[in-house]
């Protein structure tokens, strides 16, 4: 869609400084059936706020992006979970947090205001309408006690532990209204479905007890309306999202692969027959990773990462992959999947990259238009390209970003290499406004992201290439990467900084006692000893994809990549982040990591932030992490 970035020479200034304008969001993205008009939650964030606003459902014209209606029925209450119904009819799940409520809503063309079918004391998500139209599926945890995910701050562990979970089970209600049932059994935790096309049941990925804890080990399971029976369909060797049904009823389609977290999709795409048995992956040699699918009108579409590249894909389920319909170097959304396809063959999804904030497009596949400009006037803070290096016998690609119009050949600047989490994941193209990245920006630094081996966009071989050898041969596709970006651009390899969350914060704490190449390291969330986190932490079960085994039958495995184990080499001053309540990399690990540090000497610094989960979430404790990160760089790169 647009350009490749070029090579970051003679970078201008334009436009009005984004740290003075909110930048318009837009999330949940749906598209009518007859692709005439689209959804989302709108939302104007102000830069680093104090309080997040609630936003708003908008629909507008899929021609030219004007506004037809909004609807805003609670105005204390936050929005999601979007779905157009066969004849046009908007779905949505309304949250009161503070009734500790979630409503499904449906606004029907024409009409004054939304109508209530269904109210659930707990969690409600994902609507999805039968064929026919006449019911509307979702999700429902009754009586939540956390939210849903294991990302989110995990309950008081006091009590007899693990005697209760959460349950998040199918539920279904009339279209006109009447009584909402649940028709899942008890005993399974429902992560993602489909509706069968004859609307006798649904295809789901479930598993047994702590839905936190199990996606790791989910089925593909068939589940009937009238009995509440459950068959299994498929247990594959991989981790599994997206089942969809073709539309004769007779197969399933699944996104298959090796991947560390629910949500951060990637893999092949597999086909299984409804009525079971094995399934087959029918992309096996795709140099690519898959990141979202649909069966629509004009067959089996996906959405995948090559390389720099977000791309929209056709499937048969014959012969594998086809030519790209539309590629783009950007990051796409819509609803809970990439794009969103109208029985008319129409696409929308919302995108953004480095230079261009979040937008709405519609259209084919091949040449959707931006019809929502919200964000025209917001001018961009850096320039970034895409780099490709060799590591490994391997094709490594990563971003390098630099602060606009900076760019001064006669001095060298100092870089901060940015490790995702994960590891399966990538770094794609997003608009940098707001938060430690731009604050680094502004502040005179570069940034790089590199995608080493674990990552997505090379292709499934690429992402298991770090079975069994984390921080082995993907910190070295890293610093191969620092080498390709000062060969690019005038960094200064004596002021080098390392940051990363997660399995980034894993890898920032480690790479400090391998190389003495980095000045300064910032760990958020990190895991310095792999075997007392594999007892302490609530989702060991995707280690067992990565190991083999578990740390008490083959704990050699997981000490060997222990920063505990070689703290002793570590020299790089480190200022280490996380929440109270992280249960995917609890707080003990960053305890271990600080106590280890300053008993060799190193300088650190730990902060853990009250009732915050897996990731930073209020706005104050988001500001603090930022002013934090910056000034320790500043301390430790620029002197200051």
């Amino acid at each position: 869609m647009r350009a490749q970035y070029g090579l970051l020479v003679s970078l201008l200034v334009a436009g009005t400084s984004a740290s003075a304008q909110p930048l318009h969001q837009y999330a949940d993205l749906a598209l009518a059936p007859a692709g005439d008009r689209v959804a989302s939650v709108e939302s104007a964030a102000e830069p680093d706020a104090p309080q997040i606003a609630p936003g708003v459902i908008v629909v507008r014209a899929a021609g030219d992006g004007h506004v037809l209606a909004t609807l805003d029925p609670c105005h204390s209450c936050g929005y999601s979970g979007l779905s157009f119904g066969p004849a046009g009819q908007l779905a949505f799940v309304v949250r009161d947090k503070a009734a500790g409520t979630a409503t499904l809503m449906v606004q029907t063309p024409g009409a004054r205001a939304p109508r209530r079918l269904a109210t659930v004391h707990g969690l409600a998500a994902m609507p999805r309408w039968s064929a026919d139209g006449t019911r509307i599926a979702l999700l429902v945890t009754i009586g939540a006690r956390k939210e849903t995910g294991a990302t989110q701050a995990g309950i008081r562990e006091v009590g007899e532990i693990g005697q209760t979970d959460d349950e998040q089970r199918i539920a279904i209600v009339p279209a006109t209204g009447g009584a909402l049932r649940i028709v899942s059994p008890a005993d399974r935790f429902v992560y993602e479905y489909d509706w069968l096309p004859d609307g006798g049941g649904f295809v789901a990925t479930t598993a047994p007890g702590n839905g936190d804890a199990n996606w790791w080990v989910a089925t593909i399971d068939a589940i009937d309306i009238a009995t509440g029976g459950m068959r299994r369909i498929a247990q594959p060797a991989t981790q599994v999202d997206f089942p969809r049904v073709s539309p004769d009823g007779r197969s399933v389609a699944f996104i298959g692969g090796l991947m560390s977290d629910y949500g951060s999709v990637g893999g092949d795409v597999w086909t299984v027959p409804l009525a079971g048995g094995v399934a087959s992956d029918i992309t096996p040699h795709f140099k690519g990773s898959f990141t979202s699918l649909a069966w629509t009108a004009s067959g089996l579409r996906a959405t995948a990462l090559i390389g720099s590249q977000a791309v929209i894909v056709p499937i048969d389920p014959a012969r594998g992959a086809g030519t790209p319909l539309w590629t783009a170097a950007a990051s796409l959304s819509a609803a809970d999947a990439k794009v969103a396809f109208a029985r008319t063959g129409t696409i929308a999804t919302v995108t953004q990259d480095f230079d261009h904030g979040p937008a709405i497009v519609v259209g084919p596949p091949s040449a959707p238009k931006q019809i929502s400009h919200d964000n025209d006037g917001f001018a961009p803070i850096v320039a970034a390209r895409s780099l490709t290096w060799q590591s490994g016998g391997s094709d490594v690609q990563g971003w390098l970003v630099a602060p606009r119009g900076a760019y001064a050949p006669s001095a060298r600047a100092p870089m901060i290499t940015v490790v995702h989490g994960g590891p399966a994941a990538a770094t794609v193209p997003t608009f940098i406004w707001q938060g430690p990245l731009a604050g680094l920006v502004k502040a005179g630094y570069w940034v790089f992201f590199p995608n080493p081996r674990g990552s997505y966009g090379q292709g499934e071989a690429f992402t298991v290439a770090n079975r069994r050898d984390f921080g082995g041969g993907d910190l070295r596709d890293i610093l191969a990467g620092i080498d390709a970006a000062e060969a690019a651009a005038p960094i200064d390899d004596s002021r080098l900084g390392m940051m990363g969350g997660s399995y980034g914060g894993f890898m920032s704490m480690w790479a400090n006692t391998q190389t003495h190449r980095f000045k300064a390291i910032v760990a958020a969330a990190g895991l310095s000893d792999w075997i007392s986190y594999y007892g302490t932490n609530g989702i060991n079960a995707w280690m067992i994809p990565y190991f083999g085994k578990s740390a008490y039958d083959d704990p050699q495995a997981y000490w060997d990549i222990s920063a505990i184990r070689t703290i002793k080499q570590a020299r790089t001053p480190t200022l280490i982040t996380v929440g109270e309540r992280d249960i995917e990399v609890p707080p003990s690990q960053s305890v271990e990591y600080w106590n280890g540090l300053k008993a060799a000497g190193v300088a650190t610094s730990l902060i853990i932030y009250p009732d915050e989960g897996h990731g930073i979430r209020a706005p104050e404790h988001v500001a603090d992490a930022r002013q934090r990160t910056i000034a320790w760089f500043d301390r430790y790169l620029k002197g200051q």
